[in-house]
């Protein structure tokens, strides 16, 4: 996938993690776009890793989503315990 196409997952993956993620999280659109593209990361290489997820199938492939959304959950929810409220 190409850079640009990581930045839209990233986004993406964040805004619903986000949403998924109970309670308020701080942090804005910025915020958003990195969390979710630190997520697409970290999912990508856990997936990879650990279920044999090829990430460069494409951006339409569900696992490709799947490993985003979720690593963006695990990077929200240690952005949360992380940084005081």
């Amino acid at each position: 996938m190409s850079v640009v196409a990581w930045i839209v997952l990233g986004f993406v993956a964040g805004s619903i993690a986000k949403a998924l993620m109970p309670g308020r999280q701080s942090g804005g659109c910025i915020a958003t776009i990195v969390l979710g593209i630190i997520g697409s990361v970290v999912g990508g290489a856990l997936g990879s890793y650990f279920l044999n997820v090829d990430l460069n199938q494409g951006l339409y492939e569900f696992s490709t989503w799947a490993s985003a959304i979720g690593g963006a959950l695990v990077i929200l929810a240690v952005w949360g315990i992380i940084r005081p409220k």
